[in-house]
């Protein structure tokens, strides 16, 4: 099988194709733009392997992505290039609604066209595999039951609103072309190769420079945290098992509060790099409160019962266990850690084109 997949340089897209390439015998054709977190680095250990093909393009270039599956074609398609801090689409939504809604219906069409030629097992078995988020349901109270795949939409940000818009889109291309697509929405992910603008590599990386660990509003919003190979293994479950017209939610089955999840960095912090700590009595010394994000949703959880029953995942991390494998990580891994803070690693990928 051979699986075209959008974003693979980035920090899920990337723990998909290492994970393909260890433990598959598919192929793995990964298109990415190489924006500020697309990152080649993050697929050092798969570079090498010949079921591995890396083609640097824009997915809103028609042309070319059109041009890609007419050259390779894939078996199977999976969506996960996007804009997605929450941040930068506050500051600058015009990126999000070009790459998350722009780019998704290119991808539609050039997987649509390309579809309808195909003919036998191989129309038969293809997948438009969209890659999205539980920020699409907006937020939950402390009460409220955690999110199903019957939630109503009511995104909260600008990224939340094109991610929405995209699940939209997909959904139209099955209903209305008949495309064979399914839809994963995923709750918060860390893990190794996380870029160090979300919570928890920020964290990590601050701690370790001395730098304060900023904290919006008290700390009190909660997060259901997914470990990222955890994600990996569910999205091939459901691209090689899944009916076409499903639709799954992913999570971790843990919810954490930032300020908690903050604490419990720092903890591991102090016992695995206290040579770091220099006078300090421990790195919550350095936890700062800074004024909330502007519609900051308050709880996100996920209710996956429906990925359990019917294609038998169940995370293998628990929020304690994988967080000390992240920050683990993160303390051993300072090559990686050095380029991305400088912007090193953009160098070279600026560089790279392949057709």
């Amino acid at each position: 099988m051979k699986i075209l997949i959008t974003g693979g340089s980035g920090f899920i897209g990337s723990a998909l194709v290492r994970h393909i390439i260890k433990n598959t015998s598919d192929e793995v054709l990964n298109i990415d733009k190489l924006t500020y977190a697309g990152n080649n680095d993050n697929l050092i250990e798969v570079q090498q392997n010949d079921r591995y093909v890396f083609e640097k393009l824009d997915i809103c270039d028609h042309t070319r992505i059109s041009e890609i599956f007419k050259f390779h074609k894939p078996d199977a398609v999976m969506h996960l290039a996007a804009e997605s801090h929450v941040d930068r689409s506050i500051n600058s939504p015009s990126s999000f609604i070009e790459t998350n809604l722009i780019g998704t219906y290119k991808m539609l069409e050039a997987s649509r066209f390309y579809w309808d030629k195909l003919d036998g097992k191989k129309r038969s078995n293809f997948r438009f595999h969209h890659i999205s988020t539980d920020e699409v349901f907006g937020d939950l109270e402390p009460l409220d039951m955690p999110f199903t795949e019957l939630t109503p939409y009511a995104p909260s940000s600008p990224y939340s609103a094109t991610k929405a818009g995209a699940d939209h889109l997909v959904r139209a291309w099955g209903r209305t072309y008949n495309l064979p697509v399914v839809i994963t929405n995923c709750s918060n992910n860390y893990g190794p190769y996380h870029f160090p603008e979300k919570l928890i590599p920020l964290i990590i990386l601050n701690a370790l420079s001395a730098k304060p660990l900023p904290v919006y509003g008290d700390g009190s919003q909660i997060r259901d945290w997914l470990y990222v190979e955890d994600h990996a293994r569910a999205l091939y479950e459901v691209v090689t098992k899944s009916s076409v017209g499903k639709t799954y939610n992913i999570g971790g089955c843990n919810e954490v509060k930032n300020i908690d999840v903050v604490n419990a960095v720092c903890n591991i912090l102090d016992e695995l790099a206290p040579e770091k700590l220099g006078s300090l009595r421990s790195f919550k010394d350095l936890i700062t409160f800074v004024d909330d994000r502007p519609g900051h949703d308050k709880r996100y959880a996920i209710n996956a019962t429906k990925i359990e029953q019917e294609l038998n995942w169940k995370p293998f991390e628990t929020f304690d266990s994988g967080l000390r494998k992240t920050v683990k990580w993160f303390v051993e891994n300072k090559l990686w850690c050095d380029r991305v803070l400088s912007g090193d690693y953009m160098i070279n990928e600026k560089k790279e084109d392949t057709l």
